[in-house]
């Protein structure tokens, strides 16, 4: 495969105009974004980029998941298509890139090429993978699990939001159900671009994130059964304190991820305790550990160093324990010939990049069951995603989108 020439650019103030445009459209109460999925506000950021794909010359397509296909033609109808895209919803108080950036981009692919009436032997499909963020319908990643295999289509369907809708009733609201049959594409490769929503390229001047494996995902939800009591009455060798205990399972929880450092983390994000009243020691908890990690082996042994140790500590104060694992995925390595077609990229371009691990799951981890799939990832401001105060700059978004044009334009090879 020919490298394409370094001269070729995307148009930087096109693609700023156009994450601005859309960031329009569900704004949040702090400059950022409330566009979760199936929602109005994502029905208008869909229209809205079916708009633009149809004005690039584009056709659309539409799976039964929702998930939005726009094709430019190559000049093989036998070849299979290069996909490129990420997703537009967003978290309740999200950023205006986390997602968008990566649909925007291979929109603009697409713009760019047109303008300088380049041709490429395989099609170039920009896509919107719907309810990415999981916010809304659990779990993440859920339209590019069911196009994958992960899910089948009727789960998706059942899953309902905290006001009891099923995702399959909402996306036949908002008039984005299609007819195709979900995860029937072929595809030659895929590619997404993200911003890093970490803080390791910022912090090393770098322009580029070679994105080769992404973490895999743990997570546990522990319940400690104690005895609610009085917190002033109830002497303290009488107590049975559930509250207590995860404190102290999750003092454990940080040093199991401290021994497998750098590449390892854990924490628990999700809390409930019962009664949660000021003057009641805490009869019951409910918490989720997520541990997450790019050695498989290393989630194994964090699990069960998670079960061993709450074990104990639950027996030596006399409480009841239970586990159940309620989500997860094993790590990811994306495809060695995209991975180094971003890297080249990144290179040809004069891109200061480092290779990076990706700590956020992303439709590529799915997508990159069923094809080959490489990454490409962009700084943002202190590291800050799934905030409203997320940030980037132009110069850092038209880095990600000339190397992710390179990437895929070399992948979809120039004809002529």
């Amino acid at each position: 495969m020919a490298a394409p020439g370094e001269n070729l650019k995307i148009n930087p103030d096109r693609l700023w105009d156009s994450l601005m445009e859309m960031a329009q459209i569900g704004p949040g109460v702090a400059g950022g974004n409330n566009r979760q999925t199936l929602t109005d506000e994502d029905a208008a950021g869909r229209a809205l980029f079916q708009k633009w794909c149809e004005e690039a010359g584009c056709s659309l397509g539409l799976d039964q998941m929702g998930n939005m296909f726009a094709r430019r033609e190559g000049e093989d109808p036998e070849a299979l298509p290069v996909y490129v895209g990420s997703h537009l919803d967003t978290q309740p108080t999200g950023g205006k890139y986390d997602g968008v950036l990566g649909v925007l981009g291979g929109l603009e692919i697409i713009r760019t090429l047109n303008d300088l009436g380049i041709k490429t032997k395989h099609p170039i499909v920009a896509t919107n993978f719907t309810n990415e963020e999981g916010t809304r319908y659990a779990p993440a990643m859920l339209s590019s699990g069911v196009f994958a295999g992960i899910h089948t289509q009727d789960w998706a369907y059942e899953r309902q939001d905290a006001e009891g809708k099923s995702f399959g009733d909402e996306l036949k609201r908002i008039g984005w159900r299609g007819e195709e049959e979900t995860g029937a594409r072929k595809m030659h490769a895929f590619f997404e671009l993200h911003i890093e929503q970490g803080p390791i390229l910022e912090a090393e001047n770098k322009d580029i994130g070679v994105v080769t494996h992404g973490q895999g995902l743990s997570w546990t939800q522990v319940t400690l059964i104690g005895k609610d009591s009085h917190t002033g009455s109830t002497p303290m060798p009488m107590r049975r304190n559930a509250g207590l205990g995860m404190a102290r399972i999750l003092e454990k929880v940080d040093e199991i991820a401290w021994s497998h450092a750098p590449h390892a983390v854990g924490a628990a994000g999700h809390i409930d305790v019962y009664p949660n009243s000021r003057n009641v020691i805490p009869g019951k908890v409910v918490f989720t550990v997520d541990f997450r990690s790019p050695d498989l082996s290393v989630i194994e042994d964090m699990e069960q160093r998670l079960r061993l140790d709450g074990q104990t500590i639950a027996q030596e104060m006399g409480l009841e324990i239970s586990f159940e694992k309620v989500g997860g995925f094993d790590p990811v390595a994306f495809d060695e010939t995209c991975v180094s077609a971003v890297r080249s990229a990144a290179e040809r371009l004069g891109y200061s990049h480092m290779d990076l691990i990706s700590g956020a799951g992303h439709d590529a981890c799915w997508i990159n069951r069923v094809a080959p799939t490489a990454m490409v990832m962009c700084p943002c401001v202190d590291g800050l995603s799934h905030n409203e105060a997320e940030e980037i700059s132009r110069e850092w978004a038209k880095a990600g989108a000339d190397v992710l044009l390179h990437a895929v334009v070399e992948t979809a090879e120039v004809v002529g």
